[in-house]
């Protein structure tokens, strides 16, 4: 599966943008270490995996720390059926506080001193010490690609998978990649939108990821109505004036969440209406009613798209026991790509158990590098990882579309499966 030009690429651009504005620092937090305490199993010592999170970040508390919370959910629950075959996981974690240097110092601790076995469900904002990780040959499962860091490295494996050659001199195809226009596609097919409005701020990392959505758009058929607004005070009414004269049927951003939120505001308060207000799997969250609770209307055409199934909808019985686990906490998008991921490590690592050779990192990363996709039982859409020497025109794409309705939470847009469609691939350098 290729990188994908949505949600991925915005969240990176956004997060970058808001570091900006606060600025990065270089001190490791106090809380940055973190072991979980463990009982030495009967089944052996304790497998220790280790997860880093930029969770103190400059773009504030708890936004990166779902993928963290969704592999202890799993990591609790498996050792509560008694491990991986009898053996318990120790979880390490470390907070990276949102810099390369702290990064760095993370991945020293838990490679060097911790000797984690592998790592799971990364989420760093600056993946600085992925060319170490990938030294050491120690495999990182299922992490979130915030930075080109898993489009580059071997022994690296991003949640949403890669087609990129991984050889660790650049990311990509020679520092260029790709991402289709499914998000697109699917809009002006489901909702009949031919005209998508595009706002972002007068700073560099947004417009230069606008330019990419507008591109997408265009390949797609779209009028685009491009939008702009000042970074350190933006004029949200005046956006919303045009695109109610332009006749907006869909918006797509470049902005953070609390810029959304003041869109929507402005949006409502000057009546305009749209089919979608489309929105990245960051925002995907049980947070919808605070972050938009001045407007509805805006909020009533919330739409979400991503890679994985719905942690809404309690149909699907991975879905419900993803639920079951969290408990009361409020659940988030990512909390289940987190569980996900270490669903991944544990299936990898329990396939190795009956080969052989028994429980190898050569061995996990054979399970993760097999021709055959993985689902995490339905929750991913299909997972490949399969270095191609060339990128790819045109790929066969699946889509995760949800929309948001009050009293229901995120209602799913179809069959994650079955929203797919043979689309473009669009180059860019990250």
């Amino acid at each position: 599966m290729p990188t994908r030009l949505t949600a991925l690429t915005a969240l990176a651009v956004l997060t970058a943008l808001a570091a900006l504005l606060t600025g990065c620092g270089s001190r490791l937090p106090e809380r940055a270490f973190e072991t979980r305490p463990t009982v030495n199993p009967s089944g052996g010592e304790p497998l220790r995996v280790g997860i880093i999170t930029s969770a103190t970040s400059p773009v504030g508390g708890e936004t990166f720390t779902g993928p963290r919370d969704g592999a202890r959910a799993w990591f609790d629950a498996l050792n509560a059926r008694g491990g991986l075959d009898g053996r318990r996981i120790e979880v390490v974690t470390c907070d990276d506080g949102g810099s390369g240097i702290g990064n760095n110092a993370c991945v020293h601790r838990l490679l060097d001193r911790n000797k984690v076995f592998a790592l799971v469900a990364t989420t760093a904002l600056d993946y600085a010490g992925a060319p170490l990780v990938a030294k050491a040959g120690v495999p990182d499962i299922g992490g979130q690609p915030l930075t080109p860091a898993y489009d580059t490295y071997p022994h690296l494996y991003g949640i949403y998978g890669s087609s990129a050659p991984r050889t660790g001199a650049s990311p990509g195809w020679n520092g260029v990649l790709y991402g289709g226009t499914e998000v697109y596609r699917w809009f002006r097919t489901h909702l009949g939108a031919r005209t998508a409005a595009v706002v972002s701020y007068n700073q560099a990392a947004s417009a230069a990821y606008a330019r990419l959505v507008s591109e997408g758009l265009r390949a797609e058929g779209y009028r685009v109505v491009d939008e702009q607004v000042d970074f350190a005070l933006p004029n949200f009414r005046a956006v919303a004036a045009d695109l109610r004269a332009r006749h907006a049927d869909v918006v797509f951003d470049a902005l953070d969440t609390h810029g959304n939120a003041r869109l929507c505001e402005a949006m409502e308060a000057s009546g305009v209406r749209v089919a979608a207000k489309v929105t990245n799997v960051q925002n995907w969250s049980s947070a919808v009613t605070r972050d938009y609770a001045g407007s509805p209307g805006c909020r009533a055409a919330l739409y979400v798209t991503g890679a994985s199934r719905n942690y809404d909808d309690a149909t699907f019985p991975a879905v419900r026991e993803f639920r079951t686990a969290m408990g009361d906490r409020p659940l988030a998008q990512w909390q289940l790509e987190g569980w996900a991921a270490a669903m991944w490590f544990t299936d990898a690592a329990r396939s190795c158990l009956r080969t052989p050779g028994g429980l190898t990192r050569a061995c996990v990363e054979a399970y993760v590098n097999r021709a055959e996709p993985y689902t995490a039982r339905g929750l991913l859409l299909p997972v490949r990882f399969e270095h191609r020497t060339e990128p790819p025109k045109t790929l066969f794409t699946c889509l995760s579309v949800a929309r948001w309705q009050d009293g229901r939470g995120w209602v799913a847009q179809g069959d994650m499966n079955r929203n797919c469609a043979t689309v473009p691939q669009l180059a860019y350098r990250p």
